[in-house]
């Protein structure tokens, strides 16, 4: 499963995601908006699946010190390539988010688990990758995931492509939340998608008070060429009405990325 993940991304222009069109910037306009409500100053952050490091790099030009990780190996050589033309130091490291044993006990005040659990489709597997964050996370620390809801991924794959408008599909994902590589109708890769019900009570079992769960981007994916259409003062209204309405329970289920925040 992993290296069919791997190959994935190896072949994919991940750099690319959040800034080709703001119907996708809207995700990280977003998410940072409210990282900067919630990270004090000069904290410690692990992003163990930082893609090409968009938030990464985000965090440490705001005086985080951040560690940056993924399991993409071209990832993280794009990462220290960016990292050249950077004044300060970011620890890189290709690494399993399952499987963090190189960091120690509670060495980070903040993990960024934003990805793993997009793909990993079996519960233990899961479980261990939520595990291993909160052991290298501080007690009071913030634990970041993120993940892509069951309920509104088949609209925006039948939609984006009327050779998926399937209801077998659409059941499979609704029923199980699962995709695999071999499937006849995969789309992507292995992958799982998830709810906010479910989130939360992973959240809970696990020990941690949520204190934020907020969706990134909505149905922006869906209306990209409408946004992109919207002048500049038009877009920043649309942005602004997002974050009005991004905890809105009613919200969470119908965004292609959601986030949920806990604390140790």
């Amino acid at each position: 499963m992993k290296n069919f993940i791997i190959e994935s991304y190896e072949n994919s222009k991940e750099e690319d995601r959040l800034t080709t069109n703001n119907a996708r910037r809207i995700e990280f306009i977003t998410t940072t908006r409210i990282f900067d409500e919630l990270f004090e100053n000069k904290m410690k952050v692990l992003d163990c699946a930082a893609g090409t490091g968009v938030y990464a790099f985000y965090l440490a030009n705001k005086g985080h010190e951040v560690t940056a990780t993924d399991i993409t190996p071209r990832h993280i050589e794009i990462i220290e390539q960016k990292l050249k033309n950077k004044k300060y130091y970011m620890n890189t490291s290709i690494l399993d988010a399952t499987d963090m044993k190189i960091y120690e006990d509670e060495s980070f005040d903040i993990v960024l688990n934003m990805g793993p659990l997009y793909h990993l489709i079996t519960e233990d597997l899961r479980q261990k990758c939520i595990s291993e964050s909160l052991r290298v996370l501080k007690k009071g620390g913030l634990l970041v995931t993120s993940y892509i809801p069951r309920y509104y991924v088949f609209q925006h794959i039948a939609m984006s492509d009327r050779r998926y408008v399937d209801m077998k599909l659409a059941k499979q994902l609704i029923d199980t939340g699962v995709l695999k590589h071999d499937d006849e109708n995969c789309f992507w890769t292995d992958t799982y998608y998830s709810s906010m019900d479910e989130m939360e009570e992973l959240y809970i079992r696990n020990g941690l008070k949520i204190i934020e769960h907020f969706a990134q981007d909505g149905m922006s994916p869906l209306l990209r060429e409408r946004i992109d259409a919207l002048s500049a003062a038009q877009f920043e209204v649309w942005c602004n009405y997002h974050y009005s309405i991004c905890r809105e329970k009613s919200v969470l289920g119908a965004s292609n990325h959601v986030i949920i925040v806990g604390k140790k």
